[in-house]
């Protein structure tokens, strides 16, 4: 549903950011592209850490404000913890940002920033002296209460749900009695670290039949509480995670529904057996294709939130990267450079998660992030 908020004036047009973007700016530069007189979403880099970069990120905003059909002008907002007493601070990219919209035929509808001790505009050349008031920016209007703001800044959200310890010491024996049962099933080394010769868990024996169905899995466990998992509930989810060819089913069936799950089963046999991947399936991978229901994404999201916080550390990257991907579709870059980090920080050479770091650093964005709903 589309929510129309009419701002009367710059001061509450500031007070409608946040709730745009759902948590309030800290340290960013955000752009609201438009077309005509509707914003058409909003968007969030760091600031640059020097005057030096500001024609970079300058050209990666504006790069992106291209992009969106209908899109011809842009308003930005630097958010800093600098005072405004001594003049606008970031003037080098205020400057730059209006060069690269001029060079790309983009109106530059303003250009403000919010600052410790005031807020004002770069193009209003009758500022006074500090700016205006910070009280000026809780004057919100009206039909944009049901948007949310988390609590904190743009990194709020990204931490991992609470487990405790007697969650994770029982998701570790899950885990090892699980390889027991499939060892003990398929004989494979997909069972790698089971102990020999002991009584398999029948809970465990359960678990491993769910696998025969792996696209099936995927699709039912988006009906499952993320609150409310089981120690064997989560070490599946654990155990496929942490397998690249099991967890790119899982990604593909989320995005796609179960006819994709198993269309990306079924390739998988056939690339392991020499055959080349389909590319309408691994483009998904790379945010191309189809807009995935970000409704389908949002809960597998909260899946793996949950493996990943249960987890014993050794098993922590898979959940992690996926959450690193999974928030990268949905346009979290912020939360998919922590996930992705973590990920790095336990295994640093983890691909998926190296994936999706490059991803973020490099500016770039899912296709369908630029597409109209």
């Amino acid at each position: 549903m589309t929510t129309i908020v009419k701002a009367a004036d710059a001061a509450q047009f500031l007070s409608l950011i946040p709730r745009m973007l759902g948590f309030h700016p800290r340290r960013s530069l955000v752009m609201i592209p438009f077309a005509g007189s509707r914003s058409l979403g909003a968007m969030r880099l760091d600031l640059p850490p020097d005057d030096e970069s500001v024609d970079s990120v300058a050209a990666t905003f504006l790069g992106m404000v291209c992009r969106l059909p209908g899109a011809d002008a842009v308003a930005s907002v630097a958010y800093t913890d600098e005072s405004l007493a001594k003049g606008m601070p970031h003037q080098a990219l205020a400057a730059a940002l209006r060069r690269r919209a001029d060079a790309c035929g983009i109106r530059l509808s303003d250009a403000l920033c919010v600052g410790a001790d005031g807020w004002g505009s770069y193009l209003d050349r009758d500022l006074p002296p500090g700016g205006h008031p910070l009280a000026e920016l809780g004057d919100e209007p009206p039909g944009a209460e049901h948007l949310e703001i988390a609590d904190g800044d743009q990194e709020s959200g990204a931490q991992l749900p609470a487990s405790d310890l007697v969650e994770k010491e029982a998701v570790g024996r899950a885990l090892e009695n699980l390889a027991e049962a499939v060892a003990l099933l398929c004989g494979t080394d997909a069972g790698a670290g089971a102990a020999p010769d002991r009584r398999v868990d029948p809970a465990a024996l359960t678990a491993v039949c769910d696998l025969d169905d792996l696209p099936g899995l995927f699709e039912e466990a988006l009906d499952w509480d993320a609150d409310d998992l089981d120690a064997y509930d989560i070490a599946v989810l654990v155990w496929c995670l942490a397998r690249p060819a099991v967890r790119d089913i899982a990604l593909v069936g989320w995005c796609g529904g179960l006819d994709a799950g198993d269309e990306a089963f079924d390739a998988q046999l056939r690339w392991e057996a020499g055959e080349e991947y389909p590319a309408h399936l691994a483009m998904h991978m790379w945010g191309e294709g189809d807009r995935p229901d970000p409704q389908r994404l949002e809960t597998a999201l909260a899946l793996a939130r949950r493996a990943a916080a249960a987890a014993p550390r050794s098993w922590r990257p898979g959940p992690l990267a996926t959450c690193a991907w999974l928030a990268w579709a949905l346009g979290r870059s912020t939360h998919a450079e922590k996930y992705a980090s973590r990920a790095c920080e336990i295994e640093p050479e983890h691909g998926l998660a190296e994936i999706v770091r490059s991803f973020v650093h490099a500016g770039h964005l899912p296709d369908w992030a630029f597409r109209p709903r």
